[in-house]
């Protein structure tokens, strides 16, 4: 499966002419179906097959708002939700990652030691003609989530049975310090709602790829 991937996400390179521009390829999928290992690899992966830096990685779990704000706002039980992104950021930064090709673009990712966003844990150099961006939401239908869709070359949805995703997480949040019963209550009350509504918007992807068949890093 990765062989293929790689080689269809090489397609999308656009030309290395003067003015060949930049693509954007998106993946969807529910929480801890796979989508930063596959983006991460794809991205190593055609670096390694042309060029240092050809490939640059954005992950939208860097546009989570931060603790401070969920508090404000009453959401921080729900952490994770579509209203806990800045997600007008992110669609703006993919907008910014199209048009300005020029010098390097700053990108921002989430901590799980800290449990906040941090900023320009990633850059997009100039000459990087492919950004694979990854996230939970990039294939909901409501506004602005659907104008991010508009920007993307292609929109995969990586894919993983319930069952092992909801594995992964109960790990995910007993790494991140919870206590086994807070862990799989978190999974239930946050993460299992999140991803069935992810699930309901995968006819808007291009093409569905397996996110288990991949070893995690």
């Amino acid at each position: 499966m990765s062989d293929t991937v790689v080689t269809d996400a090489l397609a999308l390179l656009p030309p290395t002419a003067p003015g060949g521009g930049r693509t954007v390829l998106g993946l969807a999928g529910a929480p801890a179906a796979g989508k930063s290992t596959l983006a991460r690899h794809l991205v190593a992966e055609i670096n390694d097959r042309t060029a240092p830096g050809t490939a640059g990685y954005l992950p939208l779990d860097g546009f989570h708002l931060s603790n401070t704000q969920l508090s404000r706002l009453g959401r921080r039980h729900r952490k994770g939700a579509p209203d806990t992104f800045d997600a007008h950021g992110y669609v703006a930064l993919v907008r910014r990652l199209l048009e300005e090709t020029d010098h390097p673009v700053y990108v921002p990712d989430y901590d799980r030691d800290l449990h906040e966003p941090v900023a320009a844990r990633h850059v997009i150099e100039p000459h990087t003609r492919l950004v694979v961006t990854e996230g939970n939401y990039l294939a909901n239908d409501e506004a602005p989530w659907s104008r991010a869709r508009a920007l993307f070359a292609e929109l995969w949805y990586v894919e993983a049975p319930d069952e092992v995703r909801e594995l992964r997480l109960h790990r995910r949040q007993r790494a991140g310090g919870l206590t086994d019963d807070a862990a799989r209550d978190w999974v239930e009350r946050s993460d299992r709602p999140n991803g069935e509504l992810v699930k309901r918007f995968q006819r808007n992807c291009t093409r569905v790829v397996r996110g288990d068949a991949l070893q995690r890093r």
